[in-house]
């Protein structure tokens, strides 16, 4: 029975943000608006990166990686975002789900590592200066990014796996704007406890396991920045830093209150609110924060720029 109940479901059916129509219309050119803005931004500062040899550095390597996640793990959830809010029915068929659920985990996993290792970076940069460059050679970092992503989707595919093989039968309607597993847990008629315990261990070892590394690196960097002799020195360092900080801030204070309370088979307006944040909100920042507080960023912009403007002169 409960095999045949399980075939039955071939559609989930999203229960989105709100049910206004007008106010639907406002959120969409809004959050239109975010998404561009997130792809401009962030596309912004890979070309810059890749443009100009002074951002070809271990630091701009891996802040073009995490320029790269935020483009993906926005984009497998604003798109289909963006078309429910133009919808009276947001359907989604059962394989789309599970499709969305596995690159979004994958992506945002993936994102809490690579900060991890760009708190790892930092923390080499500052404390060991002399021996940055060999310590983080192109091998290392490319080792590095290997296992942010291989650990994002193992991660991610645990969690598919795990919820593609739960019964469900007759309630269809996730009270969410994409599939996430909590919400799409509590349609479940099946034994979900393995699923809950899933997130809650891979979760937290997520999360205790970066931002371990990412204490233990700005404790270092903090301590050796008190100690420099030169306050020009220090507040360069610092200034870098604290872009990175912010970043890491708003990514883990979200990922926090999302993962790091107990389970609920509700979901409430506040989660999606708090997903909101996580998934289209965070993404934009962050090309901000690095353009906003890194002066070689805003040197390379600014030499686009006037090399544009330039062009345009000399074509009139």
């Amino acid at each position: 029975m409960q095999r045949r109940n399980y075939t039955l479901v071939t559609e989930f059916m999203l229960s989105g943000l709100t049910d206004i129509p007008e106010l639907q219309i406002l959120l969409f050119v809004l959050f239109l608006a975010v998404y561009a803005i997130t792809l401009v931004g962030n596309l912004g500062v890979i070309a810059l990166i890749r443009l100009y040899p002074q951002l070809h550095t271990p630091m701009y390597f891996f802040l073009s990686h995490l320029s790269f996640l935020d483009i993906c793990y926005s984009s497998s959830v604003t798109p289909r975002l963006l078309t429910d809010l133009l919808k009276e029915k947001k359907l989604i068929s059962f394989a789309g789900c599970f499709t969305q659920l596995y690159f979004y985990a994958g992506f945002a996993t993936t994102e809490c590592y690579l900060l991890a290792v760009m708190a790892y970076d930092r923390y080499v940069a500052v404390c060991r200066p002399l021996l940055y460059l060999v310590i983080m050679s192109l091998r290392k970092r490319m080792y590095l990014i290997a296992v942010s992503y291989a650990a994002g989707f193992t991660n991610a595919l645990i969690h598919t796996v795990a919820a593609s093989r739960l019964s469900f039968c007759g309630l269809n309607t996730i009270n969410h704007f994409y599939c996430e597993g909590p919400p799409l847990y509590a349609l479940s008629c099946s034994d979900v406890s393995l699923n809950e315990l899933l997130v809650f261990v891979f979760a937290g070892f997520n999360l205790i396991s970066t931002m371990v590394t990412i204490f233990i690196s700005y404790t270092c960097i903090l301590a050796t920045i008190l100690n420099m002799s030169s306050s020009e020195s220090r507040q360069k360092t610092f200034s870098t830093c604290t872009s990175h900080l912010l970043v890491i801030i708003i990514f883990f204070g979200s990922f926090f209150i999302m993962y790091g309370r107990p389970s609920s088979r509700q979901t409430h307006n506040l989660d999606k609110i708090i997903s909101l944040i996580y998934v289209v909100v965070t993404p934009m920042l962050n090309p901000m924060i690095y353009s906003l507080r890194n002066t070689e960023v805003r040197n390379a912009f600014r030499k686009e720029l006037q090399r544009k403007r330039g062009m345009g002169f000399l074509l009139q």
